[in-house]
């Protein structure tokens, strides 16, 4: 036998788990807990749930609009468009504050939309938050949840669906 092959005993020595302490503002509440791939959400003051893809890949949320009109009111710049639930028909027109713009780049297609603060109820919390002005009528889902509202707030198991009320 090879001098190469002959192995001494060794034993492993055991190492005690490394004992993390997470400072208490980086502390997670998750206060949403475990929710799916596909969740209601309500649009405020809009009465009934938009069906809205769960998306930990997106950074910012998104909804999809129609009519969308920029305007100037005591010179800041706004935005007015409609919003309809595919579902039922309900319509409401909004008029909001620009926050900024935005590129979003899809299949190497850079495309500018416009950022708003929208009000959404999504299970038992009202959440204000930013989502991209778009025209998803290509797409199945009228609203797409990104990581803007869901760190922190919930734990995403894509074999679930509609967990929230």
């Amino acid at each position: 036998m090879c001098s190469a092959c002959k192995t001494p005993n060794i034993t492993p020595a055991i190492v005690p788990p490394a004992e993390i302490e997470t400072p208490k503002h980086h502390k997670m509440r998750h206060s949403l807990g475990v929710i799916g791939a596909v969740e209601p959400v309500y649009v405020l003051p809009m009465k009934a749930p938009l069906a809205a893809r769960i998306d930990t890949g997106a950074e910012t949320s998104s909804i999809d609009v129609s009519n969308l009109k920029t305007f100037e009111r005591d010179g800041e710049k706004w935005v007015s468009f409609t919003i309809v639930n595919k579902d039922t028909g309900e319509t409401h027109h909004f008029e909001k504050e620009l926050v900024r713009q935005t590129s979003i780049v899809r299949i190497n297609k850079h495309e500018k939309r416009f950022v708003v603060m929208l009000d959404v109820k999504l299970g038992n919390e009202i959440i204000s938050a930013e989502f991209s002005l778009a025209n998803r009528e290509k797409f199945e889902y009228q609203v797409l949840i990104g990581r803007n509202i869901l760190t922190g707030r919930a734990i995403v198991d894509t074999a679930l669906e509609n967990t929230l009320h």
